[in-house]
């Protein structure tokens, strides 16, 4: 079944919101996208389904633009403390739903979950952590965070495990993971339980928790 197609507002259309934006509208959703700025706006104008000047500081013109009828909106600018407290405010009081912002301290984050904004996010520091995490192992390649401190890995096979079955690696028992798949060039592989040998620049994609991927990632 297809994926409904949404009404996002992003406000802030700095780096930050307007690739929020952009990838929104690329995905098919309807995009309303506003900014102080002329030239910000003007730059946008082409790529989401509207983009204005406006001031979210001010809840009628969220309401003009269009704001109280977005499923989701997103306060994307952090700076401006003042404008991003009022902009989340304003947004609950004109009836969006959901509400996520950025946040750049952990006051401004313990102020914006106050106002019940409903996610929270410190992108700069989050993608921090990713890449610290990428860089820290040479073999994995990349990770998705589920909650709860679970994760998936993408681990690169080292060639000490070229040509072994994957039911001989010791990930099950000796770490409390279990294999998504293993993905060879574009093409999905067996998983826990299947007869699978592993070959060179094979992923390996692993379910576990974060002290347990990486003692791991330590063993190879």
């Amino acid at each position: 079944m297809a994926q409904k197609n949404r009404t996002f507002g992003v406000v802030g259309l700095g780096n930050f919101g307007a690739t929020v934006a952009t990838e929104l509208s690329r995905f098919g959703n309807h995009v309303i996208g506003i900014d102080l700025d002329e030239a910000v706006v003007s730059n946008l104008a082409d790529r989401i389904s509207q983009a204005m000047i406006a001031d979210a500081r001010d809840d009628l013109a969220l309401r003009e633009a269009g704001l109280g009828d977005c499923d989701v909106a997103l306060v994307a600018m952090a700076d401006d403390l003042e404008s991003s407290i009022l902009a989340a405010i304003n947004l609950k009081l004109i009836g969006v739903e959901t509400v996520w912002a950025k946040a750049r301290t952990k006051t401004h984050h313990r102020i914006l979950s106050k106002l019940g904004v409903d996610r929270i996010i410190h992108p700069e520091e989050e993608v921090g952590q990713h890449v610290a995490q990428v860089l820290n192992n040479p073999l994995v390649r990349d990770y998705v965070s589920l909650g709860n401190g679970y994760h998936v890995v993408n681990f690169r096979i080292p060639e000490s495990l070229e040509g072994k079955p994957l039911s001989a690696l010791p990930h099950t028992d000796d770490f409390n993971l279990r294999c998504v798949g293993v993905m060879r060039g574009t093409e999905y592989l067996g998983r826990d339980g299947q007869d699978c040998t592993l070959q060179k620049n094979d992923l390996l994609l692993l379910l576990g928790q974060r002290n347990d991927l990486r003692n791991f990632a330590a063993s190879l």
